[in-house]
């Protein structure tokens, strides 16, 4: 056993590796200031540690980390997380306008990311790093798969397949679920020309319904899908017969959510009705068709509720699992705790209905808010889509009362339909494109996918700063003074 001798005071290297589980970074800095062998001590054991400690959970990144010292992902952390505080960032359209407005949605892999638009999946492939100093890992447009029969595109979700990461269950606007696995294209195959994908009708997934599937969800083996009326499917894409169970929740249905990881696996549906946001209960052979909790609003009027995802890991409340956020037909984001006891009495709806422990809202806009997500700098960020003008709005829940927001690069008129929120890059998409916004060190050029100028047809509206590579958007905070 090595031991440390300062000052007369003798520390086997094992106690201090134990101490250094609960040091800050600026303590770590400190005591590797103190001499060679404790400087070792920290670079060997000190920064692993904290990255234990201090989760950033981030599809894009995973490729890089691999490579990455546990050094340079603390560097990584520490200067994203600085320019979360002062809301800095890069913003960058991925593609120029498409010729028609379309309700798009996006997911996201730790190798591609997937928009899917209309009958047409796009697909951005994303690459490692070996190191920090070669900057940030890249986004590359790599092409786009249509579908022969042009079905539309309604949800599209990641699900599990062996080690394969290009495997997803895309619902569309007939009521059919499919299992598609995208192919890496070919080189020297034209990425301008959609490669076709023939999708055979005799192999659902799941249940077939006879309107749209609105929403497409997963946790572990576990596919959860809703369609526009109300239909709610289970199903365990492991197995060989895929169906688990099907309810009906009899009104116009938005979001769902399930979580496998909680001790009570549950699912949530976010609907239009007197209780717009309920959780269901899933046994290992079914849904429960009644709900084991009503989440209410702070309004009466919220009669909608258009969002649905997990808490933000970092949080007052600590990283549980029975927390959800969401977002509302009024412009609100509640965010409700399933552990806590604070019930609406005299209010209709069994159980009783549970009120939010933190509400937040944008003061200068009462938009509906179709998308939401969580993540960010500390792992502790909220991120909104409103429904009008693209506006995205952060709030930390460390500081609930001092939000912002940002208009997505082009400024369009229209809603962000779909947000994913990593430690350090925001992508989302509206109607006219797909975007991103990097809080991250290291961006150039080369990051993400060049765009040639907009010809006359495109009427692209994007400015480009003068650094080269981000484009200029309009940003607010959200206090009236």
């Amino acid at each position: 056993m090595v031991a440390v001798e300062a000052a007369g005071l003798i520390l086997p290297s094992d106690v201090l590796i134990i101490v250094m589980e609960n040091l800050s970074i600026e303590d770590l800095i400190n005591l590797s200031y103190t001499c060679k062998f404790v400087n070792l001590l920290v670079h060997e054991f000190g920064w692993s540690l904290y990255l234990k400690h201090n989760v950033r959970s981030s599809f894009t990144l995973q490729l890089a980390r691999r490579s990455w010292s546990s050094f340079d992902q603390v560097r990584y952390d520490v200067a994203s997380d600085r320019s979360w505080t002062q809301a800095k960032f890069n913003a960058r359209p991925l593609s120029h306008s498409w010729r028609i407005k379309l309700q798009p949605i996006i997911a996201l892999s730790a190798s591609v990311l997937l928009v899917a638009a209309g009958y047409t999946i796009y697909v951005y492939h994303i690459t490692g790093s070996s190191s920090l100093d070669d900057g940030a890992p890249r986004v590359l447009y790599e092409g786009s798969y249509s579908f022969t029969d042009r079905r539309e595109i309604t949800s599209i979700t990641f699900i599990p397949h062996g080690h394969s990461e290009r495997t997803v269950a895309v619902g569309f606007d007939d009521g059919h679920i499919h299992r598609v696995f995208l192919p890496h294209f070919r080189q020297g195959q034209p990425n301008n020309k959609p490669l076709a994908l023939n999708i055979e009708r005799d192999s659902p997934l799941g249940l077939r319904i006879v309107d749209l599937v609105e929403s497409l969800t997963c946790s572990d083996d576990m596919l959860l899908s809703l369609s526009s009326f109300g239909t709610a499917g289970l199903c365990n894409v492991s197995s060989d017969s895929p169906l688990v169970s099907a309810i009906n929740l009899d009104c116009r249905s938005w979001s769902s959510f399930i979580c496998m990881k909680s001790s009570t696996p549950f699912t949530a549906f976010g609907t239009t009705s007197p209780n717009p946001l309920v959780v269901h209960a899933v046994t290992p052979f079914s849904l429960s068709p009644t709900p084991f909790a009503i989440l209410h609003s702070t309004r009466e009027r919220s009669t909608a509720v258009y969002g649905i995802t997990n808490a933000p890991p970092s949080a007052p409340w600590g990283s549980s699992k029975q927390v959800i956020v969401s977002g509302w037909y009024d412009g609100a984001v509640q965010v409700h705790d399933m552990r806590s006891g604070r019930r609406d009495t005299g209010v209709t709806g069994t159980p009783a209905p549970l009120r939010p422990m933190l509400t937040f809202r944008d003061p200068w806009s009462d938009e509906p808010i179709y998308s939401v997500s969580c993540g960010g700098g500390s792992s502790s960020f909220v991120a909104a889509g409103t429904a009008r003008h693209s506006v995205v709005a952060f709030w930390d829940v460390r500081r609930p009362t001092e939000g912002w927001s940002v208009h997505a690069p082009g400024n369009d008129t229209s809603p962000v339909y779909s947000l994913i929120l990593e430690s350090s890059r925001v992508f989302g998409v509206t109607q006219s494109r797909p975007f991103v916004l990097d809080f991250g060190p290291g961006v150039t050029k080369e990051t993400y996918p060049f765009l040639p100028a907009s010809t006359h047809s495109q009427h692209d509206s994007l400015k480009l700063k003068k650094n080269g590579f981000g484009y200029c958007v309009t940003q607010y905070n959200h206090g009236r003074a």
